[in-house]
């Protein structure tokens, strides 16, 4: 496992388009469910993602291209601090189509230039390296639930 980065990746059996209307939620991964509905990818938009047992979490969209890439930054060894370049780490989402399925590939990159303590950094890394494996698999459930 890198120090600087985390590469996850599922085979969604639902079509890219409805996969692609999930991704676009900016801060699915971490805001409350409740607060994501209607919400939608705008290149250069901020957000707060609220989560009850974490925190709050800004989000910065920093490209989109529908309907098969997304990246956004986000601070999250920081909760509840001002969105930066030295704070926050890059996530990038592609989509794929492989027929009647959608191959979804996330690599958050950027931790080692984290100003922070190593154990800072190392323990940003662990934890959302399994974070990224939670929130794959309830995405992949939501998005082949929503297809059937």
């Amino acid at each position: 496992m890198s120090n600087d980065r985390i590469e996850r990746e599922t085979l969604i059996s639902a079509p890219l388009e409805r996969v692609w209307t999930l991704v676009a939620q900016p801060a699915f991964w971490v805001a409350d469910k409740a607060s994501l509905p209607g919400t939608i990818a705008k290149e250069g938009e901020t957000l707060i993602a609220k989560n009850p047992e974490y925190g709050d979490f800004p989000v910065r969209v920093e490209k989109v291209r529908p309907p098969t890439y997304l990246a956004y930054r986000w601070a999250s060894a920081f909760p509840g601090e001002e969105l930066r370049d030295d704070n926050s780490t890059l996530v990038e989402f592609t989509l794929t189509d492989e027929g009647d399925q959608t191959r979804l590939r996330v690599v958050e990159s950027g931790f080692a230039t984290i100003v922070a303590t190593e154990e800072l950094r190392g323990q940003a890394v662990k934890d959302n390296s399994g974070g990224w494996t939670e929130e794959l698999e309830a995405l992949k459930v939501r998005a082949e639930q929503s297809s059937e």
